[in-house]
């Protein structure tokens, strides 16, 4: 039997982590979900995901700076950028030009647009 693929989902809306998580865990999906980047950042390990979406804007700490701080972790890891504010998504590509922004997901988004991106970026 195939190992499920272990999601971590960060991001500082419920309303966002609880439908992606019920979603993608009828898929066959692990997921755990994060409201606090912080708590997040401070409970990974390395090689627990396969993939992380991780919200572009959130308080205390903004995406960007959470995966610089997990990639130090564990610099394999598969990352999916998610927001509602693709202005300030942009500008943060500004500050970050080295950021590897492939996967790049805009809310409101279904489950089985997500679980395209999602098959995408681990296919790769």
């Amino acid at each position: 039997m195939e190992k499920k693929k272990r999601i971590l989902i960060v991001d500082d809306e419920p309303g966002t982590t609880l439908p992606f998580k019920l979603g993608l865990e009828n898929y066959g999906f692990q997921v755990d979900t994060y409201n606090d980047p912080n708590l997040a950042l401070h409970n990974f390990n390395s090689g627990s995901y396969d993939l992380a979406l991780i919200d572009v804007r959130m308080e205390g700490m903004n995406g960007f700076e959470l995966v610089q701080e997990i990639k130090q972790i564990d610099k394999n890891l598969k990352v999916c950028f998610i927001t509602s504010f693709k202005a300030y998504y942009d500008s943060l590509l500004e500050e970050y030009p080295n950021m590897d922004h492939r996967c790049f997901i805009q809310k409101p988004i279904s489950i089985e647009d997500l679980l395209k991106h999602i098959e995408n970026v681990l296919s790769r």
